[in-house]
């Protein structure tokens, strides 16, 4: 069982030349500021403190690695709003593309998207970076159990329109809250299958 062992933070890379060296395949988590990237790493691997989640979008300001046994788990800076100076906004989402576009053990990016608000243009902008480097993603919906049916149903059926017009996407979504616990055996079973 791949997140049964010990995750463990590795480092906080802030220029391409600090990542580790591209021994073990990788996957990623992308989303826009505050969609809940932190939260849902940790309850993927059972650490509460793993990743540190907060309420102040664009806190994580470098791209964070945790080993998991012989993978790792990338935690992406925030894209979109983040409050923080333009230069350093502008600095790492340059990082951001930098290490999308570049790096080879790179095996899936999982895009989460907030399920009260459901794709937006600026999710679309990675989706677009994410085809054009030939990196396959997957959607992840967050915060479910914070929308109402009918809601989520809109948020899926934008969502499943902008996928549609990415040929690196996978079709399916996967359906999460890391506050309920819902679809995280899901998402591992995914990670482990890569």
């Amino acid at each position: 069982m791949l997140f049964a062992g010990e995750t463990e933070f590795l480092k906080g890379v802030v220029a391409m030349g600090g990542l580790p060296p591209a021994d073990r395949l990788e996957v990623c988590f992308a989303g826009r500021s505050n969609v809940g990237k932190s939260s849902l790493i940790n309850a993927l691997t059972g650490r509460k403190g793993l990743a540190r989640a907060s309420n102040t979008p664009g806190r994580t300001q470098e791209i964070n690695f945790f080993t998991a046994r012989d993978i790792y788990v990338v935690d992406l800076p925030g894209y979109g709003f983040a409050n923080a100076p333009v230069a350093v906004v502008a600095k790492w989402q340059a990082l951001l593309k930098q290490y999308l576009s570049g790096r080879p053990t790179l095996r899936r990016v999982f895009v989460l998207i907030d399920a009260r608000h459901g794709a937006k243009t600026v999710d679309e902008e990675i989706m677009t970076l994410l085809d054009r480097s030939a990196v396959t993603f997957q959607a992840v919906l967050t915060k479910t159990d914070k929308v109402k049916a009918s809601a989520l149903e809109d948020a899926l059926s934008k969502t499943r329109a902008a996928l549609a017009r990415h040929p690196a996407a996978y079709p399916e979504m996967i359906l999460t809250s890391s506050e309920k616990g819902e679809g995280i055996d899901t998402l591992r079973a995914v990670i482990a299958s890569i």
